[in-house]
């Protein structure tokens, strides 16, 4: 299976992973002002934009995929969903993976006794349990939760609004929306040994503060850089200060 990549710039390789319901046209901004010093590779995740469907979408089998399509090494970026994925990869294939950044992510969406860093299991059973019936809003409600709270909250969501179907309707989001229910990566945390970058937002009610403290404590080589002003996309609501803190990251371990 292939998938759907847009690449720009020159450098050493950073492949980028967009989160749930996007595509990897949302890090466009963000790979434009890196392109001087970096090639960046904008992965359009199976089931989104305009990368083909995958049932199930499976974690593992995403990320030899992932392995399989970029067979050197390279930085990862993921946000969300697409730093769920980046874990599994990093674990799976060190060797491929010099360094992640994780923004807004997680091991664990879901609630759970001594697991409190994310939503309860209804907010996310509710999103997949509207995607038949109200595609489109559905998708607009689920940006708007990931804006709540940031500055320029509206600025920001028009602009992911615009980017939502700009590599056409996404057919695969319910097998990815399952993943993220049943998902608990907590332990791969022992065999990621590549620096880590952690980007996340204070004010986020997706992918709270406290997993991104956890992730820090937990995994060997952790940096937590903390948004205070931020939701779940500190790279769209706070990018000029995004794009300098991940720019230093990528270029320690360049």
């Amino acid at each position: 299976m292939s998938l759907y990549i847009e690449s720009l710039g020159r450098g050493p390789d950073v492949v980028m992973l967009h989160g749930w319901g996007l595509h990897g046209g949302v890090f466009s901004r963000v790979a434009e002002r890196l392109a001087g010093r970096y090639c960046l590779h904008l992965v359009d995740l199976p089931g989104h934009g305009a990368s083909a469907s995958r049932h199930p979408f499976d974690a593992d089998d995403i990320a030899d995929l992932l392995a399989a399509q970029f067979p050197w090494p390279a930085h990862v970026v993921g946000w969300s969903l697409g730093g769920l994925l980046a874990q599994h990869w990093a674990a799976r294939h060190p060797a491929q993976v010099k360094s992640l950044a994780l923004i807004a992510s997680s091991p664990r969406f879901v609630k759970q006794d001594g697991w409190p860093h994310a939503q309860e299991r209804k907010a996310i059973e509710g999103v997949g349990a509207s995607l038949d019936s109200a595609f489109e809003l559905t998708l607009e409600r689920f940006l708007a939760l990931q804006m709540l709270g940031a500055p320029g909250a509206r600025e920001t969501l028009k602009a992911l609004r615009e980017e939502l179907f700009a590599h056409g309707r996404p057919q695969g989001l319910l097998p990815a929306l399952e993943l993220l229910l049943m998902a608990d990566a907590r332990a791969l945390a022992p065999a990621i040994h590549c620096p880590v970058g952690l980007f996340f937002g204070a004010k986020d009610a997706i992918t709270p503060i406290g997993a991104g403290r956890w992730l820090a404590e937990t995994l060997a080589d952790a940096t937590l850089y903390e948004f205070p002003q931020a939701s779940h996309a500190p790279f769209l609501s706070h990018e000029e200060e995004f794009v300098a803190k991940l720019a230093a990251h990528l270029d320690q371990h360049a």
